[in-house]
């Protein structure tokens, strides 16, 4: 079994979006897509600071 098949691809939702035409969105409708587009980032942006701080954490153990 191949575990491509068993598992989404990530990516792919993404290009949808980002592919999306925003002509025939209101203001509004832009601005609430800012908004969660900007929780997203700092959403990820907290996962990378962690598993930063994970990674010195452990590379700190081992050196010592």
């Amino acid at each position: 079994m191949d575990l491509d098949d068993v598992s989404p691809k990530q990516e792919e939702p993404l290009k949808a979006l980002l592919a999306e035409e925003l002509d025939r969105l209101s203001i509004d409708e832009l601005e609430e897509r800012i908004r969660l587009l900007s929780g997203e980032i700092e959403r990820v942006q907290a996962m990378i600071d962690a598993k930063g701080a994970s990674k010195s954490a452990a590379e700190a153990f081992f050196k010592s």
